[in-house]
C-alpha cells in the first residue's frame, strides 16, 4: 500500500469518526453556556459544529472512493449519523427552552418555535429508530438496505439545521467586538419566520423519508403483521394517507397563524403546502389500492369512509375556514372608513359555506368524470382568493393606497370563488394529473416558485389562479379518457 493510499484512508477516517468528538465538544460548550453565558464558550461551540457539519457533508465522497471496506464505512456513518443527531437535536430543543426562559418579554411566536424545535428532535429520533425497525424487517427477507432518495437528502440537510439551531438557541448578545463573532451573530439574530420556514421543509423531508422507507420496506412489514387478513392491511395502511390529511389540516392552521401576524405572503405559502398534502394523500390511497373495494364487495354500493371524511374536514378547515377568516383579518388591518361598510363577515361566511357546500357535493357525487372537476375544486378557490389578500397585505404593510384597491379586489374575489365552486355543469380539469401528463406545464410553475422571493410573489399567483378559473374555456371540450390517467399518454402509430 502507498504512502498516499495510506494518507487518503486516514484522511477518510478523520471525517468519519471525526464528527463525535467534535459534536460532544459542541454540547459541552453548550451546556457551560448556559451555566455561565460566555460568548467566548458560545464562539467555540459554533465553530466546533460547523466543522463537524463539513465533515459530515464530504465524509461520504470520501469513503466511497478511498476507503478500504466501504460498506464499514457507510454502516459507520449511518451509526454516527444516529448518535450525533440523538445528541444534537434534544440539544437545541433544551436550547431554544433555556433561550425563551432568559428573554426579557417572551412572544407567544417564540413559545411556538420552541415548540416546533421539540416537535422537530422527536421527528428525528422517531424517523431513525422507524428507518432502523424497518430495514431490520427487510434483511428478514433477504433484501439489501438501499441509502438513496430521501434519506440522502434528509442526511444532507440535517447537518446544515442542526448548526443553525444550534447558533440560535445559545447565542449570547454580549460580547467583545469580533469579526468572526459578528458574522456568527447574524446566525443568533436571525428572523423567526426564516427559521420556521427552515424547520418545516426539514419536518416535510423527514417525513418524505419515512414515507420512502414505508414504500420500500412495507410489504415485507405488513405480510408479517396480517397474516393474509385484507380488511387489517388495508386499516394500517389508511394510517399514511390520513397522516397526509393531518398535515394537510395543520399547514391550513399555521397559515391563519401566520395570517394574525400581517404576514398573508408566509400564509399563503402554508395553504400551497396544503394542497400540496390535499394532492398526496388521494394519490397515496390510490397508489395503496384504498379506493377499490375489498375482494368480494364489487357489487356493495359505495359508503362514506372515514379517511374520505378526514380529508373533507382537513379540507373544509384549509380551504374553506381558514381563507374567510383570513379576509376578516385582512380588512380588519385596513384603516379606511369606506372598509368599514363591507360586510366582511356575511362575505366571509358565504364562501365558508359555498366551500363547505362543494365538499358535500364532491363526496355525494356519484358520478364523477376521469381527470375534471364538476365547480371549481376548494384548493383552487382557496389560492384564487389569496392572490388580492398579499398583495393587499404587502401595500398595507408599504402604507401604500393601493391595499383599499386589492382589499376590495379580495372581496370581489371571495364572491367569485363562492360562486365557481358551486357551478357543477363547469368542467374543471385535475391540475395535478395533468401535469402529471404533461410535464411542461409542471416545470412552469417553477416561475411561481421563483416569484416568492420577489415582491411580484402577489401577482403570479393572482395570474396563475385566474388562469386555472378560466382553464374551462379550453380544456371543457376534452375527452374524459384522455384525462382519467395520471400517465403520460401513448403516441398513436401510423398505419
Amino acid at each position: 500500500m502507498t504512502r498516499s493510499v495510506r494518507f487518503s484512508e486516514r484522511i477518510t477516517a478523520l471525517l468519519v469518526f471525526g464528527r463525535l468528538p467534535l459534536v460532544f465538544g459542541g454540547m459541552l460548550c453548550a451546556v457551560a453556556v448556559m451555566w455561565t453565558a460566555s460568548p467566548v464558550l458560545y464562539l467555540f461551540g459554533v465553530v466546533l459544529l460547523l466543522v463537524a457539519m463539513t465533515f459530515d457533508l464530504v465524509d461520504g465522497w470520501f469513503a466511497a472512493r478511498y476507503y478500504p471496506h466501504p460498506h464499514m464505512a457507510q454502516l459507520a456513518d449511518r451509526i454516527l449519523d444516529k448518535l450525533i443527531y440523538a445528541i444534537i437535536f434534544p440539544l437545541v430543543a433544551v436550547g431554544c427552552m433555556w433561550r425563551l426562559h432568559m428573554a426579557d418579554d417572551p412572544t407567544r411566536t417564540e413559545l411556538l418555535h420552541a415548540v416546533l424545535v421539540l416537535f422537530l428532535a422527536i421527528t428525528v429520533l422517531v424517523r431513525d429508530n422507524f428507518a432502523h425497525f424497518m430495514r431490520g424487517v427487510a434483511l428478514r427477507y433477504d433484501q439489501e438496505p438501499e441509502y438513496r432518495d430521501f434519506t440522502r437528502l434528509r442526511t444532507v440537510v440535517a447537518a446544515p439545521v442542526g448548526a443553525l439551531l444550534y447558533a440560535y438557541a445559545f447565542y449570547i448578545p454580549e460580547a467583545p467586538p469580533s469579526t468572526l463573532y459578528r458574522w456568527i451573530a447574524q446566525l443568533g439574530e436571525a428572523p423567526l419566520r426564516t427559521l420556521f420556514f427552515i424547520e418545516i421543509l426539514f419536518l416535510v423531508i423527514n417525513f418524505g423519508s419515512i414515507a420512502a422507507t414505508i414504500r420500500r420496506y412495507g410489504r415485507f412489514a405488513l405480510d408479517d403483521l396480517c397474516l393474509g387478513d385484507e380488511r387489517l392491511r388495508r386499516k394500517i395502511l389508511s394510517l399514511f394517507p390520513n397522516a397526509l390529511t393531518l398535515m394537510n389540516a395543520s399547514m391550513g392552521l399555521l397559515a391563519l397563524l401566520f395570517a394574525h401576524h400581517d404576514r398573508f405572503r408566509e400564509a399563503s405559502l402554508f395553504l400551497i403546502g396544503a394542497a400540496l398534502f390535499d394532492k398526496l394523500d388521494g394519490a397515496l390511497a390510490r397508489r395503496l389500492g384504498l379506493t377499490e373495494p375489498l375482494p368480494g364487495e364489487e357489487a356493495r354500493p359505495r359508503k362514506v369512509t372515514g379517511g374520505a371524511l378526514l380529508d373533507d374536514v382537513a379540507d373544509a378547515v384549509s380551504f374553506c375556514i381558514v381563507p374567510a377568516w383570513m379576509l376578516t383579518l385582512l380588512l380588519a388591518r385596513i384603516p379606511e372608513a369606506s372598509l368599514a361598510a363591507v360586510p366582511a363577515a356575511a362575505v366571509a361566511v358565504l364562501y365558508a359555506a359555498a366551500g363547505v357546500l362543494r365538499l358535500i357535493y364532491f363526496t355525494l357525487d356519484r358520478n364523477p368524470i376521469p381527470g375534471f372537476f364538476k365547480g371549481m375544486p376548494t384548493p383552487a378557490g382557496a389560492l384564487l382568493v389569496m392572490g388580492p389578500m398579499v398583495l393587499a397585505g404587502q401595500a398595507a404593510a408599504d402604507g401604500s393606497a393601493a391595499a383599499v384597491f386589492w382589499a376590495y379586489a379580495s372581496v370581489g374575489t371571495f364572491i367569485a370563488a363562492a360562486l365557481l365552486m358551486n357551478l357543477y355543469p363547469v368542467r374543471y380539469i385535475h391540475a395535478g394529473r395533468f401535469m402529471s401528463r404533461h410535464p411542461g406545464f409542471g416545470r412552469a410553475l417553477l416561475a411561481l416558485l421563483v416569484s416568492v422571493f420577489t415582491p411580484a410573489y402577489g401577482y403570479v399567483l393572482f395570474l396563475f389562479m385566474l388562469a386555472y378559473a378560466a382553464s374551462p374555456c379550453f380544456t371543457g371540450r376534452k375527452r374524459p379518457q384522455e384525462e382519467g390517467s395520471g400517465t403520460p399518454p401513448r403516441p398513436v402509430q401510423a398505419r
